[in-house]
């Protein structure tokens, strides 16, 4: 499924069902086809992104400083970057937070 994220003053965001559950995940909310985040939840909701990435820096960096070059799902992990894929997503909810707007998503 594809779901698309908007706010009035930035680019939609597009995201697969996988990249969307990790960060609805991430934020500690149900993922439903459709909803809405006031204004009040974005911040905590970088936050709790923010620090989703951070955690995940940090394993990377245990799992390089390890020799686990022939394990699959180690190297899996390492092309998987939670990052580098939630950024947009993150950028969007810092515009609507600046512009005090609300997103959207399913409508």
């Amino acid at each position: 499924m594809l779901y698309k994220f908007q706010c009035k003053n930035s680019a939609d965001v597009l995201m697969l069902s996988d990249l969307t559950q990790l960060i609805f995940n991430a934020i500690e909310r149900p993922l439903e086809s459709k909803g809405v985040f006031l204004v009040e939840q974005l911040e905590p909701a970088i936050k709790k992104l923010e620090a989703t990435i951070a955690r995940d820096l940090e394993l990377r960096k245990v799992l390089e400083s390890q020799d686990l070059k022939d394990d699959p799902e180690i190297n899996a992990l390492k092309a998987d970057r939670f990052g580098q894929r939630a950024f947009p997503f993150i950028q969007l909810l810092k515009a609507a937070l600046a512009h005090e707007e609300m997103v959207i998503w399913g409508v």
